[in-house]
């Protein structure tokens, strides 16, 4: 997702929305779409196969209900020429009854197994989405607005159901119709059909024409749609900053901005849809007038036959002429559904063909068993203790205790081409250190933990955990070994004991507690409302910022990791907070390497080394005692002579 900065003047929209490298205002390849739509028919066959037939069944019974009527009014005008009897009349009617309420029964089923159907494939299709957004690399949620994504899975879904259920079933509906009715027209009277050919080649130029317009601004209303969305969510996410800094009326222009676009966009879009009814109307009515002067000439001629012929022929005719345009209309308006719903799924398919994260590693993380003497074997029940089971070509297998050795080798990286963030950064963090980062926003801080948790994996140079190259070791089991305290906390709607227990799932609820106890949580969660059963919902936003980081360390505190990442962990906690849970944090460090990075000062003093980072490149290293001395830029800063930025 890339964001463009707009005249606010001239749109009113503070930033805008757009899928990189894809026109949204066309379908890009209508054909292989609609394959890949057909494609999950496969697991519903049975129920595609009995709706086609039903549907078939459907039209067969209009048609021939039509023609039913006929031979009921060309034996009703011979009863009265004595040519047929009231039997024969009765069985006609019977006939035709017999044909509408398989037309009924047939449209009964068709409904139920299309529901089945496209309810069953939109399961399949959320699914599938689902499942791929759990294995999409970082970088995909980093380039998109949750706004455009959630549209992706609302929006664009929902119009993919539509047609399923009914556009496309509609647009077949139509087509077969108008070869059955005008096939019959050719029965009934071939110099008649040919007329109609006239008036039903200006019908399908309206429609063509019409649609084409329509279609452009349906698929301009779709996109219309997800910028609105993505801006609503942004701007509810931010509703404190917009209150804050008194923005509400510049937020509402923005929105203004996009809703006009938005109401244009779908007033266009409804006006050329809304035409075809119309004008398929009068055509009809035209084509309807036509028929019947030139078809009474031709039965006062009796090129109909006989007079009971022709007149029934006549009556069967109009009713066919009336009713082919009515498919004629609907097929116009479902293209537009058809087209809205093949950019909808491009969108869709676009999300399922994002290439996943890439996992070649081949090194995983075993419960072990070490002996007095050093030697590490598996173990199928939890130890205490864990290993790196590293397979080698040869066919053998290596174990290594898991210790928490980091380093990183001549690392660069780059989050794009040509702007690099890490310069040939090296360091190196013994187990059980603290390690903290010191510098400037932007200087590449967080960026060397998105590496060391391979949310981005490295182009240049090697990060070592425990002497082995982290690309070989797979990212399951490498984040198993990795806890993070972010400075932005996520909390799920469920209950405090339920978030906690979300760093280990198996906890026992008195490892819970403990967990809680040593973050320096437990004794407000004591107070609230229900104690740990108390539910939080919308992330937590019943409690304090603080009170939701405490519960995030919690979280870490429980899944008991050798390697921790503090990101700001205690950024949004007060300095009385603070001081509160030092001791906590302190107990949960012990034994473990630790990355922290901090803004302040105070909090790294007592870590074993104080990396000073500034353009991504280590300028000093050293504690906190060696860095003052070499009165540099750490010292500039502990002081107070320089900002961090």
């Amino acid at each position: 997702m890339a964001f463009k900065k707009t005249d606010a003047k001239n749109s009113g929209v503070m930033q805008k929305f757009e899928q990189p490298g894809q026109d949204k205002h066309k379908v890009q390849n209508p054909v292989r779409t609609i394959l890949r739509i057909l494609s999950y028919l496969k697991k519903f066959k049975f129920s595609a196969i009995f709706s086609l037939v039903g549907l078939f069944l459907v039209i067969a019974a209009n048609v021939g209900g039509t023609y039913s009527i006929k031979v009921m009014m060309e034996i009703t005008l011979n009863i009265r020429a004595g040519l047929a009897s009231y039997t024969d009349l009765a069985n006609a009617a019977g006939m035709l009854i017999g044909i509408y309420l398989v037309g009924i029964s047939a449209s009964f089923m068709q409904q139920r197994l299309l529901i089945n159907l496209s309810s069953g494939i939109m399961r399949e299709v959320r699914d599938a989405m689902f499942e791929k957004m759990e294995r999409l690399p970082i970088r995909y949620f980093s380039e998109r607005t949750h706004g455009e994504i959630m549209s992706c899975f609302t929006n664009d879904t929902d119009a993919l159901r539509e047609l399923i259920s009914q556009a496309l079933p509609n647009v077949i509906s139509s087509f077969v119709s108008v070869i059955a009715m005008f096939s019959m027209m050719l029965v009934l009277s071939w110099q008649l059909a040919l007329f109609v050919v006239v008036i039903l080649s200006a019908m399908v130029v309206t429609v063509f024409r019409l649609g084409k317009r329509s279609g452009k601004y349906f698929m301009l209303q779709q996109a219309s749609l997800s910028k609105v969305n993505g801006y609503i969510e942004e701007y509810i996410e931010g509703q404190k900053v917009t209150k804050v800094f008194c923005h509400e009326q510049k937020v509402k222009d923005g929105f203004t901005g996009l809703n006009d676009e938005l109401c244009r966009n779908a007033t266009t879009a409804a006006s050329y849809a809304n035409a075809v009814m119309p004008i398929m109307g009068n055509l009809s009515y035209l084509l309807y007038a036509l028929i019947a002067i030139v078809g009474a000439y031709f039965v006062i001629g009796g090129r109909l036959g006989t007079y009971a012929a022709g007149v029934a022929t006549l009556i069967s005719f109009l009713q066919y002429s009336r009713q082919l345009a009515q498919p004629i209309g609907q097929a116009a308006q479902q293209i537009n559904s058809v087209l809205v719903a093949l950019a909808g799924a491009e969108r869709i398919f676009a999300l399922l063909d994002t290439p996943a994260e890439t996992d070649q590693g081949y090194v995983t993380l075993v419960n072990a068993y070490i002996s007095e003497d050093g030697t590490i074997t598996e173990s199928d029940k939890p130890t205490g203790h864990w290993a790196w089971k590293h397979p080698h070509n040869d066919g053998t297998l290596t174990y290594k205790e898991l210790k928490g050795d980091i380093q990183f080798e001549n690392v660069t990286f780059a989050y794009e081409e040509n702007k690099t963030v890490l310069h040939n950064i090296s360091l190196y963090a013994k187990p059980g250190q603290k390690i903290a980062l010191v510098g400037s926003t932007g200087a590449g801080k967080t960026t060397i933990t998105n590496l060391l948790t391979r949310f981005y994996d490295v182009p240049e140079g090697k990060i070592r955990y425990d002497g082995i190259n982290i690309n070989k070791i797979r990212k399951d089991d490498l984040r198993r070994s990795l806890a993070m305290v972010l400075q932005d906390t996520h909390l799920f709607t469920d209950t405090v004991r339920e978030n906690i227990r979300y760093g280990r799932l198996d906890a026992t609820d008195e490892e819970v507690y403990a967990a809680a106890k040593l973050a320096g949580a437990d004794f407000f969660i004591s107070h609230l409302p229900e104690g740990y059963d108390t539910v939080l919902t919308a992330d937590g936003k019943n409690l304090s910022q603080g009170q939701r980081q405490l519960i995030s360390i919690a979280r870490v505190a429980i899944a008991d990791p050798p390697v921790l990442i503090l990101d700001e962990a205690t950024s949004s906690i007060d300095t009385r907070t603070e001081r509160q849970i030092e001791q906590g944090m302190d107990s949960l460090m012990l034994g473990r390497t630790v990355f922290v990075i901090a803004h302040r000062l105070s909090t790294v003093r007592n870590a074993d080394a104080i990396l000073v980072i500034e353009d991504g490149k280590i300028i000093e290293r050293g504690n906190h005692d060696a860095l003052l001395q070499q009165k540099g830029k750490y010292y500039q800063l502990y002081m107070g002579m320089a900002e961090l930025h």
